[in-house]
């Protein structure tokens, strides 16, 4: 038994600290080190979650290149048990302009994916069939796979799935919300549209996140419920990840047994904890215990 499986999402960022966003109109720009470490939104989940004492398992695929040799050290040293396929167009990587302030802007390059899954549907149905949760990342691999993970859940088991950069509108985000339970959407994204796309997808429960300014909860039965921001316990200096770790703050906070709201206004303190490190790789004590 494992209390979480992510599917999907893992890659590597080049975090760059910039003096300011938008960056300043020039030919170049001096930098603090520039550093290449485990990234993008799948291994931010299940390394915050693993920080916070879940058993976690990935899934997904990278390639046979430096930046997946980065993705293996990183699950590793982390303790994350991995199911990893060869990706031959090879590990996706994303280029993250951090500001003094650790907002940031990313620059995502997804490498998609050619062919047929990387797994047949019985394989990936088994690898989550022992599983407390399961958290999808929006992986062009998986669509084929999306039925059968969810029809491998039994009776009582969630799924999850992250909307990040959706629109509200763009087709290809929608049968991911479809088989899941809990599903996050960004209310920087969607602005005034998020009670409309929440209801729409209802009586799924919608957390609209809203960056340093807290969350929406709407829990599928036509009420919303606001989740104030929680004070980072120091300076923030990366808000990458931030919304990932809020992800696994709720997911742990519900395995718990902490009612909906509780666990998000949990989920929302692990935030902004995660915003005062510097990286994905949570040192033991950053995040705070439910």
């Amino acid at each position: 038994m494992v209390d979480l499986v992510v599917i999907g999402g893992l890659g590597v960022d080049v975090r760059v600290r910039v003096p300011a966003l938008p960056l300043p109109d020039a030919d170049s720009h001096t930098v603090d080190p520039i550093d290449l470490r485990i990234g993008n939104t799948g291994a931010g989940v299940a390394l915050a979650a693993t920080a916070l004492g879940l058993r976690v398992r990935v899934v997904d695929t990278v390639g046979a290149d430096p930046a997946g040799d980065v993705v293996r050290a990183a699950l590793t040293r982390a303790g994350v048990p991995a199911v990893l396929t060869e990706d031959p167009g090879g590990t996706r990587r994303s280029v993250n302009l951090v500001d003094p302030g650790g907002r940031r802007t990313s620059l995502y390059d997804p490498r998609p994916w050619r062919g047929g899954p990387p797994m047949s549907p019985g394989e990936v149905a088994e690898l989550v069939r022992d599983a407390r949760h399961v958290h999808l990342s929006i992986m062009d691999w998986t669509v084929p796979l999306l039925h059968a993970v969810r029809a491998a859940l039994p009776a009582g088991v969630t799924l999850s799935t992250d909307l990040h950069d959706w629109d509200g509108e763009n087709p290809y985000h929608v049968p991911f919300a479809e088989v899941a339970d809990l599903v996050l959407v960004s209310g920087v994204r969607l602005d005034g549209r998020a009670p409309a796309v929440a209801d729409t997808l209802a009586p799924r429960t919608v957390v609209v996140t809203r960056g340093a300014d807290g969350a929406d909860l709407y829990p599928g039965d036509g009420s919303a419920v606001p989740v104030p921001p929680a004070a980072p316990p120091g300076p923030v200096v990366d808000s990458n990840g931030a919304g990932d770790a809020f992800l696994a703050g709720l997911v742990a906070g519900r395995l718990r047994g902490r009612p909906l709201a509780e666990a998000a206004r949990y989920a929302a303190r692990v935030a902004a904890a995660a915003c005062t490190h510097d990286g994905m790789e949570y040192p033991a004590g950053l995040l705070p215990a439910d």
